[in-house]
């Protein structure tokens, strides 16, 4: 027990050290104070405050001078023309980023950059975690995917840091509300699921469920285009029909909430996903409880993924050109590094895909 405590203690106490590093009214340079000091302030042993402060030495945050004391790393001090640009996206390896890299790695190379990779889970700790680590680094741009952007931006001084550190940076497939006056790449999410549902509705069905995402702003304009959609025709907005999830719960919370719905004999004929991949996981409830897609219930997605093929399945879906937003992420992220003018939001226009998950309800 009193190993968990202490190690509770040092973790708080690295944590605590990481903020006042990174504190507006903080330089390189400064001195930290002494161990000592720190030992008496937090009322621990200075064994222990030394190895949090060497933690914070290994990642290059702190340097020690013999007999003096732990400085605020110069390496917090951005050097020009490194050729390294970071990418931050929420994960690396699955669904469409694969190729939203590649197009960011394609006119970046052309150009002789190279780029550092980090994934932060869509968690804002990682997040937090990566932008500190790439304010040690030499880099001369960032692309950014924001985690969570529809929660409230507690970690905004380190964005004003890079700007500080004359470092450019732009956000990708999200925005935060509190800064929405730096540059953006986005899809205009609200008009592709507008457009799914006004396909749904022209096809006769009366009854469509949404699933969408609640803690990122794609979640909430995807949400807003079936609303507007429902509005437009007539159809009465109903609450109880939309199934609201957290990053966290995406694989388990969109498919129970909506069987559950059909099992207890909801009426619905159509469901608006998110995006392919909660697709799949609405598509496996639905044929779990012995209906079929699409002679039961209708199904989209979005993205045009590599899920938008299921089992013989072609799902209506919206066009994601994922390799062209990263060209276009590198262009302007180039053009801002050159310090040329930028148009501070690109809006991409979705295009719809009807597939055949979904039939016609008109007799």
């Amino acid at each position: 027990m009193d190993e968990k405590i202490n190690q509770k203690k040092y973790y708080n106490i690295e944590e605590d050290l990481r903020k006042l590093i990174f504190a507006d009214t903080s330089r390189a340079g400064d001195k930290l104070p002494s161990e000592n000091v720190l030992a008496a302030r937090y009322n621990v042993s200075r064994q222990t405050i030394r190895k949090a402060l060497e933690a914070l030495e290994h990642e290059g945050l702190i340097y020690a001078v013999h007999g003096s004391g732990r400085y605020i790393s110069e390496r917090l001090a951005h050097r020009k023309a490194s050729k390294n640009i970071a990418i931050v996206l929420t994960y690396l390896s699955d669904y469409i980023f694969p190729k939203v890299i590649s197009g960011i790695d394609s006119v970046l190379s052309e150009q002789g950059y190279s780029i550092i990779l980090k994934h932060t889970n869509n968690s804002r700790s990682g997040e937090i975690r990566c932008l500190e680590e790439l304010l040690t680094k030499d880099i001369d741009g960032i692309i950014i995917e924001p985690s969570k952007s529809n929660m409230y931006l507690k970690h905004r001084n380190l964005f004003e840091r890079l700007e500080e550190f004359e470092i450019p940076y732009l956000f990708i497939q999200g925005h935060y509300e509190a800064m929405q006056d730096k540059v953006h790449i986005l899809m205009n999410d609200e008009k592709g699921t507008y457009l799914l549902t006004r396909h749904l509705i022209e096809t006769g069905h009366k009854n469509i469920y949404g699933i969408f995402k609640s803690d990122d702003s794609q979640g909430q304009d995807r949400h807003k285009g079936y609303a507007r959609a429902l509005s437009e025709a007539g159809m009465i907005y109903d609450p109880d029909k939309v199934i609201w999830y957290y990053t966290e719960d995406r694989r388990v919370h969109p498919y129970t909430s909506l069987k559950n719905r059909i099992l207890e004999k909801k009426p619905m004929d159509a469901v608006v996903c998110y995006n392919d991949q909660i697709a799949v996981h609405a598509i496996r409830a639905i044929e779990e409880t012995g209906l079929r897609v699409p002679d039961d219930i209708s199904v989209t997605g979005y993205d045009n993924s590599g899920y938008a093929s299921i089992a013989g399945l072609q799902l209506t879906t919206i066009v994601h050109p994922q390799e062209r937003l990263g060209e276009i992420a590198a262009e302007t992220l180039l053009k801002m590094i050159r310090q040329e003018e930028v148009t501070p939001r690109v809006i991409i226009e979705p295009e719809l895909i009807i597939g055949n998950s979904c039939v016609s309800r008109y007799i």
